[in-house]
């Protein structure tokens, strides 16, 4: 796993290939859009068949960076639990993972829209967002706002045709002061970094990162192309 490092807000950070940041200087990982237990809702609800266990998965993923790189604080920046009823409905071999986890290192859960409940007490901090020296974490980019900014929300994806094939990756998003991470859960869809809601956050040049198995890759939003592809219109039915 070799993390990509980049400045932003003129802080050195770190893009991992997990779809995760890392700010070496203060030990801080940050993570976005978890969406815990969005496939038993769906399963409740009996919308879509989707497998129960993109908990487990995403805890994995996570529960390897924390045990790798030993941070101080682990931000979620929103939209950790799919919806009010997520954490009634996570298993006890998932519940007692989360606790494991959060007495390795302090969690802040940043609000995020699908978070209408905070997490049960002893599980970290709760917060609408943290100022952080040069930089400030939210859930959702906030239009027009000039200084070095860390948030999620949008699950930006990079789409571009290599070898005349066209794919699609997940990718982190910035300008050097504004910067949109990954959706780092299992199950979550994605937006196109090319989409209008995205691209007026950026009036000017910007640079995608984009996140592969054991790499991450810098491109200029120039090399992207537009991708309408069902996996996006989801995204835009469930977050709007």
């Amino acid at each position: 796993m070799s993390p990509f490092d980049f400045i932003c807000g003129g802080e050195t950070l770190q893009a991992l290939p997990a779809g995760a940041l890392y700010w070496p200087a203060r030990r801080l990982l940050a993570v976005a859009d978890l969406h815990f237990e969005k496939g038993s809702s769906y399963a409740v609800n009996a919308l879509k068949l989707l497998p129960r266990h993109d908990t487990r998965q995403t805890l994995s993923v996570l529960a390897s960076l924390i045990e790798t790189l030993r941070p101080e604080r682990v931000v979620c920046l929103g939209d950790s639990f799919h919806d009010r009823g997520a954490i009634e409905r996570l298993p006890a071999v998932e519940r007692a993972e989360i606790e494991r986890l959060t007495r390795l290192a302090t969690f802040v859960w940043i609000a995020g829209n699908h978070d209408p409940a905070p997490p049960p007490d002893g599980w970290g901090e709760v917060a609408e967002e943290i100022d952080e020296g040069p930089l400030v974490f939210r859930h959702e980019a906030q239009f027009g706002f000039g200084r070095g900014e860390v948030s999620g929300h949008y699950h930006p994806v990079a789409a571009l045709t290599v070898r005349g094939r066209g794919l699609r990756r997940r990718c982190f998003l910035t300008n050097g002061q504004r910067l949109i991470l990954p959706a780092f859960g299992a199950y979550t869809g994605g937006l196109n970094a090319l989409d209008p809601a995205i691209t007026q956050l950026f009036p000017d040049d910007y640079d995608a990162l984009l996140v592969g198995r054991d790499a991450v890759r810098r491109l200029s939003w120039k090399q992207l192309r537009p991708d309408p592809s069902f996996a996006q219109m989801a995204w835009v039915r469930e977050v709007r």
